[in-house]
């Protein structure tokens, strides 16, 4: 198993912003479409942002222009960032790996590997 290890706020307010990170294990690092979904309750898993070996990048149209997703290379560790928080933010968020250097699809099916979660909650 790959070891997929997220942290990050447990409680924000709406309009502030989140980081949540992602320890990666580095045999997978570099190689490997890295993604953020998530999941709130009653609703399907759904990807929030996904970035490929070289850095490309893809965001969901519920947080594009206000979502980062990046990588360092160094500490093994993949983050997303959010901003303008919304109660609809209020999810389980999971880090996940498939293999291949570029996103090829966006599906949960697709990714092999995956994070326990941690849950954000946004409060108004």
């Amino acid at each position: 198993q790959v070891p997929l290890v997220e942290s990050g706020e447990g409680a924000a307010q709406q309009g502030g912003s989140l980081r949540l990170s992602c320890e990666v294990s580095s045999e997978v690092y570099g190689d490997y479409c890295m993604a953020w979904f998530r999941q709130a309750p009653g609703k399907e898993r759904e990807g929030v942002a996904n970035i490929d070996n070289l850095g490309n990048t893809a965001y969901a149209d519920s947080v594009k222009g206000r979502s980062t997703i990046s990588k360092h290379i160094a500490k093994n560790t993949l983050y997303l960032h959010l901003d303008s928080l919304q109660p609809d933010d209020t999810a389980m968020y999971y880090c996940a790996a498939a293999a291949g250097r570029m996103c090829a699809r966006t599906d949960p099916g697709w990714f092999a590997y995956w994070g326990q979660g941690t849950q954000v909650t946004v409060s108004s």
